[in-house]
């Protein structure tokens, strides 16, 4: 019976190093192959050029490299690149970039599928397959930074979490993949340039919070009307408005770091009074700024794009009452490039 081989990504630089004392060699082998694999982001044990031939026999007869692949990738005419991402399983996630005059943005994927049930999401209707290895959450990062440097000439400079799944639900692997991302050992972003978006799950913005992370907090909120959230985010009747409010008030009396709130208008369900006057409500809670984002239909069902006047009327409320908000329109139209929880054709 064949033993499946580990990825030898799970190991800290402190087990490999442990690895070769054990077979033999010397300590430092194992810094030489923990730089190979993260900060030069070899794909094979045969890349590592310095590592002797009998040494990588010995990688090779031990560990695997579960590393990515870009199946597919996509052009739009707005410049963003969509790449459909192969597993080593053969699962897809996908990944874009996103460019800017003035930056480049990594929106990346934590699942394959999705844990949670928003209606408006095409991500929710694939059920949850697995959790991402931290590995594969930082070959996202690392190929569009690779697409950033061909296509742009610059690096990468922004990542968000905003891609498939909800990044709250694979807490251990994503805070290990930012780890590496922001280590000197691996890409070294600053953590001030990533964003993690949630859905909303109030025990882990608090466990962030404890864990006094330095990246910047996104949520998707959409409607601060209980029973409108409820019925487009049918999970958030186990974590009401009240638990999801008293949980950003502790991020930021811990972190002292901004909320964004990610939001959809839509027609006739989001676009009253009602619903505008609650949103205002719920952002003096603590400083936050806010993304009005464009929709893209995932079918002709009840999700529509609400008007740009009622999306007006979100902004005027929000400015009387000193709350910067910015219309994000969707980009990469033509190629459906679009991050998972804001839902896009697949």
């Amino acid at each position: 019976m064949q033993i499946e081989k580990k990825d030898i990504r799970a190991l800290t630089k402190e087990q490999l190093r442990n690895f070769f004392v054990a077979n033999g060699d010397k300590a430092f082998r194992g810094n030489q192959v923990y730089e190979w694999l993260w900060q030069k982001r070899a794909h094979t044990f045969e890349d590592m050029t310095n590592v002797s031939k009998e040494t990588r026999a010995m990688l090779e007869a031990n560990f695997v490299i579960n590393h990515i692949k870009v199946d597919t990738l996509q052009r739009s005419e707005d410049g963003t690149v969509k790449n459909a991402v192969r597993l080593h399983d053969d699962l897809i996630v996908e990944s874009v970039l996103i460019p800017t005059e003035t930056r480049t943005t990594a929106c990346v994927s934590s699942q394959v599928g999705c844990s949670l049930d928003c209606n408006f999401c095409a991500t929710a209707r694939l059920k949850r397959m697995r959790n991402l290895e931290p590995g594969e959450i930082y070959d996202q990062v690392a190929a569009i930074d690779n697409e950033s440097r061909l296509y742009y000439d610059r690096p990468l400079s922004n990542i968000v979490f905003m891609g498939m799944g909800e990044p709250l639900m694979n807490y251990p692997n994503v805070m290990k993949a930012i780890d590496m991302i922001t280590s000197t050992e691996g890409l070294g972003m600053s953590p001030k340039r990533i964003t993690v978006s949630t859905s909303g799950i109030p025990k882990m913005i608090k466990k962030m919070a404890d864990d006094e992370v330095k990246f910047k907090l996104a949520v998707s909120l959409h409607s601060a009307v209980e029973e409108i959230r409820n019925e487009i985010m049918p999970f958030t009747k186990n974590f009401p408005l009240t638990d999801l409010r008293e949980s950003l008030e502790y991020w930021y009396r811990k972190t002292k770091s901004k909320v964004t709130y990610e939001y959809v208008v839509w027609k006739g369900i989001n676009d009253d009074k009602k619903s505008i006057d609650a949103f205002v409500k719920f952002c003096k809670y603590v400083p936050c700024k806010v993304n009005l984002i464009e929709y893209n239909p995932i079918d002709d069902g009840m999700f529509q794009q609400a008007s740009e006047e009622a999306t007006n009327v979100y902004i005027t409320a929000l400015a009387k009452s000193n709350i910067v908000a910015k219309v994000r329109r969707s980009r990469g139209k033509d190629i459906d490039a679009a991050c998972g929880q804001l839902a896009n054709k697949s």
